[in-house]
């Protein structure tokens, strides 16, 4: 893959917003930070921690595959928490996506606030593996 790709997932609420889902461009792709609510099904929803969070993580995969990718490349995640109270529960989720011995590097911040009331926002950036 060469040249830069900006990418948009037109299901997402989010289609119309002034900045791409992702950006692919080589071996590496940058992920855009994702909340439950980006996802029109969500419209108005709170869900638990576990809910949001694997609604995030369902976005990220989406927009990954949509370059190209899967969450196995992923060599670096943000995790962006209202509630660090919480952190155990999300813990518990995410491990579910990344197994062990291949879980990206990850940094988890309390946040104040996030858009449309979000408990969690997760950001990423993944590097296709040498085959």
């Amino acid at each position: 893959m060469t040249g830069r790709r900006h990418l948009f997932l037109p299901e997402l609420a989010t289609a119309d917003a002034p900045y791409a889902h992702a950006v692919a461009e080589g071996d590496m792709v940058h992920l855009a930070g994702f909340i439950a609510q980006d996802d029109p099904a969500w419209a108005g929803r709170h869900g638990t921690i576990e809910e949001e969070t694997a609604a995030a993580l369902d976005l990220m995969a989406r927009a990954l595959a949509a370059a190209g990718f899967g969450l196995g490349d992923l060599v670096r995640v943000g995790v962006f928490m209202t509630d660090l109270g919480d952190f155990a529960r999300m813990n518990a989720v995410y491990a579910r996506y990344f197994p062990a011995g291949r879980q990206p590097a990850r940094t988890c911040v309390s946040v104040a606030a996030l858009l449309g009331g979000a408990k969690i926002e997760i950001d990423g950036i993944a590097r296709r593996r040498a085959p």
